[in-house]
């Protein structure tokens, strides 16, 4: 057995697959006017608005850095607004526009276009999403320990 070979590695099944569906969604999304991760921020704003860039972050697994241009042309797009917090300068918030929530309804069918696409049973699709949540929440817990200092090599 050759733990190098790429059929044997986690990684590579699961960039190939998000590699496929980025793609697939560009073409989705090109009439929206949205990048996939622009859509991605859309969602967590349809889902509950208002929220800080910081929840958002939180929510998507992004750094400010990488959040914070996406945001701004989501604003340029007058597809989203930013505010101070009132209770809170420090935090900046996230609520859709008028334009925002109305994107909503144009993005509707997008999810169950994909399943569709897929052709594949509900049931295992659901299995599927379950093993990434957990897998995805492990790496989490271990990237904040390996961040909190936790990791000790001694």
């Amino acid at each position: 057995m050759n733990d190098l070979a790429l059929d044997m590695q986690l990684c590579f099944p699961l960039y190939a697959a998000s590699n496929l569906l980025t793609r697939r969604y560009r073409s989705v999304l090109e009439p929206l006017e949205l990048t996939y991760p622009q859509y991605l921020v859309m969602l967590v704003l349809w889902e509950s608005a208002p929220q800080s860039i910081g929840g958002i972050g939180e929510k998507l697994h992004l750094d400010s850095g990488t959040l914070t241009p996406l945001i701004k042309r989501l604003v340029a797009n007058g597809l989203v607004s930013r505010n101070r917090d009132q209770a809170d300068d420090r935090r900046v918030l996230v609520s859709l526009t008028e334009k925002g929530q109305a994107l909503r309804t144009a993005a509707a069918n997008i999810p169950r276009s994909f399943v569709e696409e897929l052709q594949i049973d509900q049931d295992e699709l659901k299995h599927l999403r379950d093993a990434l949540k957990r897998f995805v929440q492990g790496l989490t817990v271990r990237a904040n320990q390996i961040g909190d200092g936790k990791d000790s090599k001694s």
